[in-house]
């Protein structure tokens, strides 16, 4: 029996640390489990101990093999390898647990995707912890460095005693320990095996990020989102496609094609024998807080609050999700939200993927992706280049930039940089069509001096400094663009990607994905809209205005026609909201779907609109659907 007693040691030493993690968790974040009971909050651990016995399962296989299997004569050897494995796990585990503050802070969610993506870009990120995080990350160190020493120093394992049990006798155990691991592996009795979403079991979201596991929410997003496989889709629930077609195309208001679905003639509301450019500034992470004309703080941001007062304000706007390329894709194609990684960065979607460039390329449009950065980030060179853009411009192609950040040349150079690309098309007499991505308003929030005055009560390197360094960019633009010829000639977009920091106790926070947006176009008669509206109902508004007959599969619609809908797709990680007016249906991977009122900022649980829910499920279906099967594209 000494190979289960080594065995539920090292299996305790993980229910221990994954305690201590939980723990300081709810300790930070009590006050926002205040409308939950305290039994009910409590329950977070329970839930949490069945998935940290997961975890801690999934680890144990390789010990349990080991201690069965290897003869004595390479006790010595054996004991030497486990040690080295389990103290590997152990301090990759309590790395995972440190990160999971700052990651929680940041994103407010446990690690996820985001945590594995961001391993992809080792320099940016490097530099951005470095500077953000830097005691966060000595305390780590130190705490690693301190854990390792204990481990070697008083290890209480006593591995090699277990393997000089007879190989006979353990090799007795190895189908009773299998047992016990599978069974701790499923944690379910269930026609299903337990997954993450048994810790979704509270309404109250802060309860549901406690109740997780860091490690294993990393292992489930790495596998669910590298396979691009139907079974995260699946596990939303089932519906017929042909049905969900139906639903998605009455909900969009928007009739199904028969070969490209909901590809359709648009007829302009402003028809002119001379079709205007068409410039789109999209905004890192500007949330609708930071904007005067949004409902936020209007010292923050003058500059967008006087362009307000020029042309087409968007009051009620709501972003397709919570990372940039969810926002670049809606403003790009007028796409929304598919399960999954985000069309950007996926396979099926780097040809022969709808957007702004290869609509209006026949019409002889010159087009460009103009960003500060580093284009390889989140693909996003490979994927305009692919569909239909004719440049990019990124960091390397800036002779002698004013300011460098972490994240690529400021926002200022880039519109200096992109006013003379205007000019240049001007020049040679060329249409354009660019959309240009700003980067300065991007945590560690490296500012230029000089710029504006900063906010005294305010980090000088924090949001709303930032925010309002963004904002002189977009003044310095304009100031500009007006003085040059193309300015009459173009409309001009500026809209977000998505909020600064989307938190909230909420399932989905829906008033953290409220954004601003503004189209100022020369003629265009200033107002503000006010009416529920996705960040494709922007870009349609924006088609509509250049002045031209069109046909596109564009999933919005301009503000000026009659098929307007008042409704928004939202996706916050693996969990999709459908709002059609102040009604939401919320579902989520493997449970049941719920209905709710959005009412005063806040969801507020209603009974099941069984209609609404099978939409949202529809929408899922849908764009997975269309995604696969390359059906987003321009009609040849």
């Amino acid at each position: 029996m000494r190979i289960l007693k080594e065995l539920f040691k090292i299996y305790l030493l993980f229910i221990a640390l994954f305690f201590l993690g939980r723990l300081a968790l709810y300790a930070l974040y009590a006050d926002r489990l205040s409308d939950i009971s305290f039994a009910q909050s409590l329950l977070a651990f329970l839930y949490g101990l069945k998935l940290d016995t997961m975890t801690a399962s999934i680890i144990l296989i390789l010990p349990a093999l080991v201690l069965s299997l290897t003869p004595q004569y390479f006790a010595k050897i054996a004991t030497r390898l486990l040690n080295g494995y389990i103290l590997t796990f152990l301090l990759l585990a309590l790395y995972v647990e440190n990160a999971t503050f700052p990651f929680v802070a940041q994103y407010d969610v446990r690690p996820n995707y985001l945590f594995i993506e961001y391993l992809k870009y080792p320099k940016e990120v490097t530099s951005m912890i470095l500077k953000e995080y830097p005691i966060q990350l000595l305390v780590a160190l130190m705490m690693l460095l301190l854990s390792a020493w204990v481990y070697l120093r008083f290890s209480p394992l006593k591995l090699q005693e277990a393997l000089r049990t007879p190989l006979w006798k353990r090799f007795l155990l190895l189908l009773p320990i299998t047992a016990l691991l599978f069974i701790g592996i499923r944690s379910s009795l269930g026609h299903r095996p337990a997954n993450v979403s048994d810790a979704l079991y509270s309404t109250n979201r802060m309860a549901n990020e406690i109740a997780k596991n860091s490690l294993y929410s990393i292992g489930d997003a790495y596998y669910s989102y590298s396979k691009e496989s139907d079974k995260l889709v699946q596990s939303y629930g089932k519906i017929d496609l042909t049905e969900a077609y139906q639903r998605v195309s009455t909900c969009l208001n928007i009739p199904r094609g028969s070969s490209l679905p909901f590809n359709r003639p648009e007829p302009t509301h402003f028809a002119s024998s001379k079709p205007k450019n068409l410039v789109i500034f999209i905004q890192e992470s500007l949330g609708s807080q930071f904007v005067g004309f949004s409902g936020g703080d209007v010292s923050i941001t003058p500059n967008l609050e006087k362009l307000s007062h020029e042309g087409l304000a968007f009051t009620n706007l709501f972003s397709n999700g919570t990372r940039s390329i969810r926002g670049l894709a809606a403003m790009s194609s007028g796409w929304l939200p598919v399960a999954g990684e985000g069309v950007v960065k996926r396979n099926k979607s780097q040809s022969d993927f709808f957007t702004v460039a290869s609509l209006l390329k026949p019409l002889g449009y010159k087009s460009s992706f103009i960003y500060g950065g580093e284009g390889r980030f989140d693909n996003m060179r490979s994927w305009y280049m692919g569909n239909g853009f004719d440049e990019v411009i990124e960091q390397k192609d800036y002779e002698n930039p004013s300011f460098v950040s972490t994240w690529g040349v400021s926002d200022e150079d880039l519109v200096i940089k992109a006013n003379e690309k205007f000019k240049a098309h001007t020049a040679r007499g060329e249409k354009f069509v660019s959309v240009m991505f700003s980067s300065s308003n991007h945590s560690p929030f490296e500012l230029p001096d000089g710029k504006i005055e900063f906010i005294k009560e305010k980090p000088h390197q924090g949001v709303e400094n930032a925010v309002k360094y963004a904002d002189f960019a977009i003044g310095r633009f304009f100031e500009l663009a007006r003085k040059e010829a193309y300015y009459k000639d173009t409309v001009f977009v500026v809209v977000a990607d998505h909020n600064v920091r989307v938190y909230g106790d909420d399932l989905v926070p829906v008033n953290m994905f409220h954004i601003p947006a503004l189209i100022i176009a020369d003629g265009l008669k200033p107002q503000k809209f006010e009416r529920l509206s996705t960040q494709p109902d922007v870009l349609a508004t924006a088609l509509d205005l250049i002045g031209v007959n069109l046909a596109y599969p564009v999933l919005g619609h301009s503000i000026y026609s009659n098929s307007k809908q008042e409704m928004a797709l939202m996706m916050f990680n693996d969990t999709f909201a459908l709002r059609v007016h102040n009604k939401v249906a919320i579902i989520q991977p493997n449970k049941e779907p719920l209905t709710f009122t959005y009412d005063n900022e806040h969801l507020k649980s209603i009974p099941h609109d069984r209609e609404l829910e099978k939409d949202a499920l529809a929408f899922v279906k849908v764009m997975d659907d269309m995604y696969n099967k390359k059906l987003f594209k321009m009609p040849i």
